[in-house]
Order: structure tokens, then sequence, then C-alpha cells
């Protein structure tokens, strides 16, 4: 599938896969607009996508080599709006650094993690992913969960 590029009314950059949303952040997590040296932040951005219908939504923290615990609250309240939506919020292409952090937070478990932008945008099609209450919920009586997505 030819992923399209396109812009939306706040003017940043997306791209599409059939139904699945690209957004490329920066290393701050913010999603640059088309054109200008601007970005707008992921919660606006991500706000935005679900006002239009647009569900599935699919982050490249390729540029993202280090993350603050601001940014991981930022996804967390993220994937929270999201899902709340009715919609899904996935990952990948992580440094080997933010993966490492997002296992050293248990948040590794917590969200959809992918190596390749082909496999995070196929699982859209046969996804069953729980809901963020059933995760932690688990997390909470097992100790501990795999993420086996990676």
């Amino acid at each position: 599938m030819r992923d399209r590029d396109s812009v939306n009314e706040l003017g940043f950059k997306e791209r599409r896969s059939g139904a699945v949303t690209i957004l490329d952040t920066d290393e701050l997590l913010r999603i640059k607009l088309r054109f200008g040296g601007s970005s707008v932040t992921l919660a606006n951005a991500t706000s935005s996508l679900l006002a239009d219908g647009q569900k599935h939504i699919l982050l490249n923290l390729e540029q993202v080599k280090s993350i603050s615990a601001r940014g991981l609250g930022e996804l967390v309240s993220t994937l929270v709006v999201v899902r709340d939506n009715g919609g899904e919020l996935k990952l990948f292409n992580l440094s080997r650094t933010v993966r490492q952090l997002m296992q050293a937070t248990n948040l590794f478990s917590v969200f959809c993690l992918y190596d390749s932008k082909t496999h995070a945008v196929n699982s859209f099609l046969a996804s069953t992913t729980p809901t963020l209450q059933n995760k932690i919920g688990r997390i909470g009586a097992a100790g501990k969960v795999t993420n086996d997505r990676m």
C-alpha cells in the first residue's frame, strides 16, 4: 500500500496508508507543519485527527533519540485520549534508548510497538488490542506483561 501525503486543517504533515494515519514526530514529539519551521503538539495533532474521524494513528519516533518524563507523560495522555475516542495509537521506529526507557518504565507493555512501518500498518487490520485499563489491570495482577509485537 502506497503512502499518501496530506495536510490536516491545522496544516501539519501526515501520511496515509489505507485507513492508517502516520505522523512523523520530531525529537520533542511535535508534528511539523507542512510549510515553515513551526510544529504542533502531539495532543493537538491527534485531537484534530480524531475530530476528522481518523481512528488509526501511527507515530514514527525515528527522530526521537531520548525521551523525558514529560514526553512519556505526553505519550500516555495521548494514548488515553485516542482510546477514549475509540481509536488506536501505535508506535514504530523507536531508538534503542527509547525502547529501553519504555521497558524500564513498564510502558513497553502498554503501547503497541513495532520495528517497521509495514508491520505496524498491518497490525491495524487484525487489531484486537486490549484497552489501556485491561493492560494496566493485567500488569498489576501479573506483575509483568511482555509485548510480543517486536
